[in-house]
């Protein structure tokens, strides 16, 4: 056990005038009160109190807070009372020690049911005086790093009751280290198995290529002296925990498994993270899709730094978190660093949160006008930014995604409910379906008999149960719909070819196109999912009209003298069905231009060399480039879905240059092949419909057009 003057000597690393006699005065008030009793590993019980004010002194807390965590279970568990504290240690420390008491006779539940009201419970301690919940997250962290201890049923109880809501809680509050070690903590006991895979796999890795971390780290300090850079570089692998949560949610093995190392540079200056950033961005390839600037754009509790994941050696990702040392104060102690203490006085780090300002931003969008009841209950479980839970009128709990509609409560329910939605209550006050949930509201679901699922709840549902289940009965419902279509469109069909569309006739073209029925065959006619023509062709494959004759390339453009070469400008860069005309040079043929082309003003004075063109008819092949600038988000993917709705389109991508980077998009020219001007609208139409494409336009350039002199 630390002995008391240990402890002080602990606070008095980064606060010289502490009150040494009153943290003496704790140390024996709360050894006094706890004599005889001893924990279930057989030691004496007051070697927790002062373990958890040691862990507490990491994080350079007040006085106040350490003396509190010296007998924060005096109240509960000796004869001690709230008066004689007071009348210790003062009224501060006596408020501080009861609302730990408070909190710990709550008796948080983890089951599902009740995590709203346990989270109302923890905002009611917050509101009071935050350092209550860090009290009672160091005596969660070192409960759980002794609780081996404790009965095995017990273990799971504690563990799962961390996993889901006392981690959760140092995470938002920005104590990330204290949330993955309580995560990595909870899940030894809850999966031991699975961890021991995760490090056993990490063994052999370190095997196989080495110390990967200390080479990158310092391929890194090199990086960043030559880019003049004072830092602190380090790295580490991932927590298992970590590690097998990712492997989860992308439901991929280990040897798949990229971005388990993680890399920290501590530069002196805000300028030197972003100079930092350019040369690693210079030295690595960055990964589209994870770079957060959270120095423009701090987290409301103070945390403040700039993620970017890179490409390392043999591929591998990384992830690199460049802040300054003032930012990673912040960082390690989250809204703690409110309460740091340095050379005796608080800590003056610009970058720390007030903790009822802080508060008070997780509740701000709420109305003042509410009584504190209804206050809390609609504010309780914004510690969660990524789930919402809400009530059903009978008072149940029903958890859904951030962002979730009242559709998909309603598919959260039962799909029956959601199919028979036409409106919703929340809060008593009847509202759209596209409303967004926000916690702790109570939801009531309106139906009517008949009501069937509509296609705009596809807009508006964000669950994938719920837009599964729109989808499907929306098939269902307008299957029989778009067979009756199917049906009038292909016996229109078959008459033009002097056929009838016979039963026998159409389970041949089902059979044939791989439909399971004639009638699937139909609603796919009436969605347009196939046509009239290759219904006929499945049939009689040589009634259909004849095809358009296909052109050379080499003959596209008439109106040329026999054996003229040609080529198409690069300004216009004209395509089948457009209106050309011809500029000839000499020595070098022909430049085809369109007739609106921006280059052709300077030829105005020189009837002689232009030569009245037009495009061969038929069918021309896709090779005529055009060049298309697109400015895209910078996210993950993005840019393969853009390739792949070109080539989707049949048009092929012949080149493709990068014009601008940004943190949050792209400027790229992409060459594409095409077979005419129809074919270069559909491909534009395709990208314009594209969520992630800002802008689309095909790119001309009068600058490209070959200019006099070096026609002439």
């Amino acid at each position: 056990m630390i002995a008391a003057d240990d402890l002080v000597a602990l606070v008095r690393n980064y606060n010289p005038k502490t009150n040494a006699g009153l943290i003496r005065a704790a140390y024996d008030y709360g050894r006094a009160m706890h004599e005889g009793q001893f924990r279930k590993s057989g030691e004496p019980y007051f070697t927790h109190p002062v373990s958890v004010a040691a862990l507490l002194t990491e994080q350079r807390l007040d006085d106040a807070t350490i003396v509190t965590a010296l007998l924060h279970d005096a109240i509960e568990d000796t004869r001690s009372t709230y008066t004689e504290i007071e009348q210790r240690f003062g009224h501060e420390v006596a408020e501080l020690v009861d609302g730990v008491t408070k909190l710990t006779n709550l008796q948080l539940s983890s089951s599902e049911t009740r995590q709203a009201e346990n989270f109302r419970k923890l905002f009611m301690a917050m509101s009071r005086d935050l350092r209550v919940i860090l009290v009672k997250l160091a005596d969660r962290l070192h409960n759980m790093r002794t609780i081996r201890a404790m009965r095995p049923e017990k273990q799971v109880q504690k563990a799962r009751e961390t996993m889901e809501i006392y981690a959760p809680l140092a995470g938002r509050m920005g104590m990330q280290w204290m949330r993955e070690e309580l995560e990595d903590l909870s899940f030894r006991v809850l999966n031991p198995e699975g961890r021991s895979s995760i490090i056993r796999r990490f063994v052999t890795l370190q095997k196989e290529t080495g110390d990967i971390i200390h080479r990158i780290t310092g391929d890194m300090r090199l990086e960043l002296e030559k880019a003049g850079v004072q830092a602190e570089v380090f790295g580490r692998a991932k927590k298992p925990y970590s590690i097998w949560r990712k492997m989860q949610e992308k439901k991929i093995g280990f040897s798949r498994l990229s971005d388990i190392y993680g890399f920290r540079v501590i530069t002196r200056s805000e300028a030197d993270c972003y100079t930092a950033l350019g040369a690693i961005h210079q030295r690595w390839r960055a990964v589209p899709g994870r770079f957060k600037d959270y120095i423009s754009q701090p987290k409301s509790n103070g945390y403040r730094s700039i993620h970017t994941t890179v490409s390392g050696r043999d591929g591998k990702r990384v992830e690199v978190q460049i802040r300054t040392a003032q930012m990673h104060d912040v960082a390690e102690t989250g809204v703690a660093a409110h309460w740091s203490y340095r050379d005796g006085v608080r800590s003056e780090n610009p970058f720390a949160v007030d903790p009822a300002k802080w508060i008070a931003s997780l509740t701000e969008q709420f109305d003042a006008e509410e009584d504190h009841d209804a206050f809390l209950e609609a504010v309780k479980l914004e510690m969660y930014s990524d789930q919402v839970f809400c009530f059903t009128p009978k008072g149940d709990v029903v958890k859904l995604p951030k962002g979730a509609t009242p559709l998909d409560y309603a598919y959260q329910i039962h799909t029956r409910i959601g199919s028979a939605c036409v409106g919703a209550k929340v809060d008593g006050i009847r509202v759209p379906l596209w409303t967004r949930l926000k916690n702790g509201q109570s939801v009531e679901i309106i139906t009517a008999q008949g009501q069937t699922p509509q296609t705009t709840w596809l807009e508006i549902a964000t669950t994938g149960k719920a837009r599964s289940a729109i989808r499907r009965a929306l098939r269902e419902a307008n299957k029989e719909r778009f067979a009756r279509l199917g049906l009038e469109l292909v016996r229109a069909a078959f008459e033009n070819v002097s056929k009838k569309a016979t039963d026998k006739a159409l389970d041949k073209a089902a059979k044939t196109l791989r439909f399971e029925s004639s009638e699937d065959m139909l609603a796919g006619l009436g969605r347009a999912e196939l046509t009239t023509r290759e219904v006929i062709d499945s049939v009689y494959p040589n009634l259909t009209p004849a095809r358009a004759p296909e052109v050379d390339g080499g003959r596209a453009i008439v109106g040329l003298a026999n054996g003229q070469a040609f080529e198409r400008a690069r300004c216009c860069q004209p395509l089948p069905g457009e209106r050309i005309v011809g500029i000839t040079h000499r020595g070098r043929g022909v430049a085809v231009h369109t007739i609106d082309c921006a280059a052709m003003a300077e030829y105005e004075d020189e009837p002689l060399r232009w030569m009245d063109l037009h495009w061969a008819e038929g069918i021309h092949p896709p090779i005529h480039t055009v060049t298309l600038e697109l400015t895209i988000t910078n996210d993950a993917g993005v840019l393969g879905r853009i390739c792949s709705l070109i080539g989707d389109g049949h048009a092929n991508i012949s080149d493709l240059n990068f014009v601008d980077r940004k943190p949050d998009f792209y400027r790229l020219l992409i060459d594409v092949d095409l077979r005419d001007a129809e074919h270069l609208h559909m491909i534009l139409s395709t990208l314009e419909a594209e969520s992630n494409v800002a802008s689309v336009e095909r790119r001309r350039d009068p600058g490209l057009a070959q200019t006099r002199a070096a026609a002439e």
